[in-house]
């Protein structure tokens, strides 16, 4: 149980230096984990997962996943970015997909947080419903 508690600790104070100025510069972080696997470290393959799982949600956080059924007008697409930018920040990278198997509305995912709008999943509801 130690060693797990030291593991995440040296994982949070190594991912603490990949930030600069509330971002994950992505050079520090290659360079960091170019670093620990050649120190050799015995509990390094630890570390690197624990690192590399903070960094994966970092960078989940900070991107937005826009699914619809059919592609959106440039206005809605500019207006659903600002919307998601006001939410969560200017460093929000916004994509849009089509995805026709969605009937209509739209799905979007930011980190862990879902805005389900479809028809899809309201047919699903509907469906568990009875």
């Amino acid at each position: 149980m130690i060693k797990n508690k030291q593991v995440n600790r040296e994982a949070k104070q190594l991912y603490r230096l990949c930030r600069v100025n509330s971002s994950v510069n992505e050079d520090r972080l290659r360079q960091i984990v170019n670093e620990v696997i050649l120190s050799g470290c015995r509990n390094s393959h630890a570390i690197l997962t624990q690192f590399l799982r903070l960094a994966r949600l970092d960078h989940d956080q900070h991107t937005a996943k826009v699914e619809s059924a059919m592609p959106l007008s440039p206005e809605l697409q500019a207006a659903t970015k600002a919307s998601l930018i006001r939410l969560y920040g200017s460093e929000l990278a916004t994509s849009f997909i089509d995805r026709p198997s969605l009937i209509g509305g739209m799905r979007i995912q930011v980190g862990s947080d879902v805005y389900d709008g479809t028809v899809q999943s309201e047919l699903a509801a509907l469906e568990k419903s009875f």
